[in-house]
């Protein structure tokens, strides 16, 4: 006891053992964490983030920990606890949320900001070789990850999406069953956690820091970590703003695999306060001068509200009389159009970024700094309007960062329909491939990168979302860029949405020459595989730096199948990326790619890998793992019968898809477009 009472002043306690590591911070420097990203130490206090949007930031103790006894996959048990705030900024959204992790790895390769936390990235969330711990105290719900609510913590194994979660709070000693506390994690106040694992038990626990740990924890999870763990492991936090920005700040710190009451060392009164001050009103400098001039005209106002009360009541019910079915449905993504206005300083022609065929484009600023992009659709068209309302009704509800974001939508008369969305800094996909300086030109190493992001987004409309939804207009320039240079697929003004269990209705031909799959040139009747042979032809167009129709040429695909029997698939590579002095393109790499372009993009739907597929192949650890992705499984059989084969290699399938494409797409007249 005496040896404890000694260390709770002191910076750090590290004593390390055979298989032991004891340590415990009451503030902190440089020398016993290490850093990275924009975690900073600021005033003794470990600051992982900052007010700078889309950024990462990790603390871990300085060297790896052993997590298992010696020459054994036994897990050693251990005993953490923290004080923490995640402290908001005035007049900004708070969002993104902290985690306690273990890692292999004390950098942030691998991870990305925003709603992945610091923790994971599109191409590894999921994966077995993460061998990552996380307890992850979260305030945004993002679907995608099967979040519970805006308000939880949960247990991550290898995965943002949560093994086990709980909406923050805890439960009293002196309550009953239905007497739990919530505490609301992003609001500035500190809390303390304690995070216990002993046989084969992890434990979570929180409350307001100052109060007596919980008897009974917030979480209580039977979890087999000897596959997870390493025998030494990283112990720390990640954390990470996007649009919304907080700082996620670590007060204090203790560790233990030996002594699981380390944690009663922990400093936990005389802290700093983190939440936004409140000014009562009646303190203010400007209420008493307020008040006066108030009373002085008090009796002009009440004349003048008489007034326009009336004159308001007027207008409400003539625009009530006004109102369209589809507003009452569509209302609660409604923006003033005031706000918009002043956004696009009254829709200044110097204000345009781009022109569609429904309207122009105009780039703005909302007043809390947001920038935005304003799509004017004129009604005069019926398929403006049509494509106005399929814009609100789908990508309105859908949620995932590799979809353009939709703000919402306004009128600005009676002749024309708004929607806003957020700003694409690089603009679309198409023009970084085919209209820009060659210093701006994609790297073969971004293209895929953001082909793979495509793809996340179309297995999530296919199969991640209540309702199936088909895009039906998959094309370079329907792909934005954000500052980041990450893929945002957008304008859903062709999707359409039906329960999984159905097949589209609808058949009237839709879509962009070139990209069209054979069978809606046919019949009309869409499907995801149509969106399916749509991104195929995406791949080809990306990778070949070649438009699907071009004047006096012959098709795209058909131009890449001729490459592919001649053997000189790699060939067809867009050049620029050969130049000399350019980067050196993985031919093998090449090949791959530009084969599942084929294969999306084969004449028969049947023999089209789905989605997931796709994204499967992309996430293939090594060349065998994406043969075996693209040929075992629900599709095997398809496969064999479209291409002929019973084990296709990727040249039998180039093989198979030259003698079976018999369609060119050139020439076609389609509605809309």
């Amino acid at each position: 006891m005496k040896k404890h009472q000694t260390l709770v002043p002191l910076f750090i306690l590290a004593v390390q053992l055979t298989s032991a590591v004891d340590f415990i911070f009451n503030t902190f420097d440089s020398s016993g964490v290490s850093l990275s990203g924009n975690a900073t130490i600021e005033s003794q206090i470990l600051t992982l983030t900052n007010d700078a949007t889309f950024s990462i930031g990790r603390a871990f103790y300085t060297s790896k920990i052993p997590t298992k006894q010696p020459n054994t996959t036994v897990v050693l048990p251990f005993s953490t606890s923290f004080i923490f705030a995640m402290a908001p900024y005035r007049n900004r959204l708070a969002g993104h949320g902290v985690v306690f992790v273990f890692s292999p790895h004390d950098g942030i390769e691998g991870s990305s900001s925003a709603q992945n936390l610091g923790l994971f990235n599109f191409t590894n969330d999921g994966s077995p070789n993460n061998h990552v711990l996380g307890v992850e105290f979260d305030c945004f719900r993002n679907q995608e990850f099967n979040d519970i609510d805006d308000n939880h913590v949960g247990i991550d194994v290898n995965s943002l999406t949560s093994v086990a979660a709980h909406e923050a709070g805890y439960w009293p000693d002196d309550g009953g069953a239905s007497s739990f506390e919530k505490l609301e994690l992003n609001n500035g106040r500190i809390y303390q956690v304690w995070i216990d694992y002993a046989d084969s038990i992890l434990n979570v626990t929180m409350s307001p820091v100052g109060m007596k740990r919980p008897k009974q924890p917030l979480l209580n999870v039977p979890l087999n970590l000897s596959d997870v763990f390493e025998d030494e492991m990283f112990v720390g936090f990640t954390a990470s703003t996007g649009d919304m920005i907080q700082s996620h700040k670590i007060l204090s710190w203790s560790f233990s695999n030996t002594n699981f009451s380390l944690s009663e060392g922990l400093i936990t009164d005389g802290l700093p306060s983190f939440e936004l001050p409140k000014t009562p009103i009646h303190r203010t400098k400007g209420f008493i001068t307020a008040l006066i001039v108030g009373i002085s005209v008090f009796a002009l106002a009440c004349s003048v509200v008489a007034f326009f009360s009336v004159v308001r009541n007027r207008r409400t019910r003539k625009e009530k009389d006004e109102m369209e079915d589809w507003e009452l449905e569509y209302w609660p993504h409604r923006i003033s159009l005031q706000e918009i206005e002043s956004g696009t300083k009254n829709f200044a022609d110097q204000n345009v970024i781009g022109v569609g065929g429904n309207g122009k484009v105009y780039g703005g600023v909302l007043r809390g700094g947001s920038q935005i992009a304003v799509k004017v659709i004129s009604r005069e068209n019926g398929e403006g309007t049509r494509a106005f309302l399929s814009e609100i009704s789908s990508l309105g509800r859908l949620k995932h960062r590799y979809l353009v974001g939709f703000r919402g939508w306004c009128k600005k008369d009676k002749g024309h329909l708004i929607l806003v969305y957020d700003y694409m800094e690089n603009g679309s996909l198409d023009k970084r491939v085919f209209e820009c300086d060659e210093n701006m030109i994609l790297s073969f190493k971004d293209r895929i990168r953001i082909l793979k992001q495509v793809a996340s987004a179309l297995l999530y409309l296919h199969e991640g979302w209540e309702a199936k939804v088909l895009h039906r207009d998959i094309k370079a320039s329907n792909v934005l860029l954000d500052k980041e240079m990450n893929a945002k697929l957008g304008d859903f003004g062709l999707a359409r949405m039906h329960d999984h269990d159905r097949t589209s209705g609808t058949t009237r031909l839709v879509g962009t020459v070139g990209y069209l799959a054979p069978e809606i040139v046919r019949d009309g009747r869409a499907s995801t595989k149509t969106d399916v042979f749509g991104y195929g032809v995406l791949i080809l167009e990306v990778v070949c730096g070649r438009r699907p129709v071009e004047a006096g040429e012959e098709g795209l695909v058909e131009w890449v199948l001729d490459a592919s029997r001649r053997g000189e698939l790699v060939t067809a590579v867009d050049r620029r990326l050969k130049r000399d002095g350019g980067e050196t393109v993985d031919e093998e790499g090449v090949e791959r790619v530009l084969r599942l372009g084929l294969l999306c993009a084969h004449f028969d739907p049947k023999v089209r890998p789905s989605m997931r597929r796709v994204v499967e192949i992309f996430e293939g650890g090594n060349e065998e793992a994406q043969q075996e992705s693209l040929f075992v499984g629900d599709h095997d059989q398809g496969f064999s019968r479209g291409l002929g084969f019973t084990n296709p290699t990727f040249d039998e399938i180039a093989e198979g898809l030259s003698s079976s494409m018999a369609i060119s797409c050139s020439g076609i007249l389609v509605e809309g477009r």
